[in-house]
């Protein structure tokens, strides 16, 4: 687990709300807080969707940050920064695996509960704080580490400038 203090708020503002770079992204849980507070749960219900819909959906049945992204856009837009904002992402399962795949096999994909890069803005500072779940005991952090280079390396490829604290 790393924390990551965002130096351009307004830029990687622009990236997250007005840009596709996190699009790919499960949401698991997203905050808002402006003139009132904005709760989405990222719970996925398969029910609402015909089984096509489901099978072009593929494996992942999980909500993607691309189909949020303009409601909270659309929530955040004005002249008022949020009060408050908490996002959670969580890495596909596919990208999970093939990051799990690249440590040759010190821990098997089914072992990861999950990849997770948690977004929080409040007093004008911004950070992202990564965490790693996983469903068997280990004193192996090798996961942990990797992912950690892995979100330092998905934010510096996107020029978005950052300070470990």
């Amino acid at each position: 687990m790393i924390s990551l203090k965002i130096e351009e708020v307004k830029t990687f503002m622009g990236m997250l709300l007005a840009n596709t770079m996190f699009d790919e992204l499960i949401l698991k849980e997203m905050e808002l807080q402006t003139f009132t507070n904005f709760h989405v749960s990222g719970q996925f219900h398969e029910n609402f969707f015909s089984q096509e819909e489901l099978e072009e959906r593929g494996k992942e049945k999980a909500v993607l940050w691309g189909e949020i992204r303009g409601i909270a856009f659309s929530i955040i837009r004005g002249q008022k920064s949020p009060l408050l904002m908490k996002i959670v992402f969580q890495l596909p399962s596919d990208q999970s695996d093939k990051l799990v795949e690249s440590l040759g096999g010190r821990i098997r994909s089914e072992d990861v509960g999950g990849l997770f890069m948690n977004i929080r803005f409040e007093k004008n500072e911004l950070h992202i704080i990564t965490g790693t779940a996983i469903k068997t005991f280990s004193l192996d952090k090798t996961l942990e580490i990797e992912w950690d280079r892995w979100v330092k390396g998905f934010l510096s490829s996107r020029g978005i400038i950052y300070e470990e604290v």
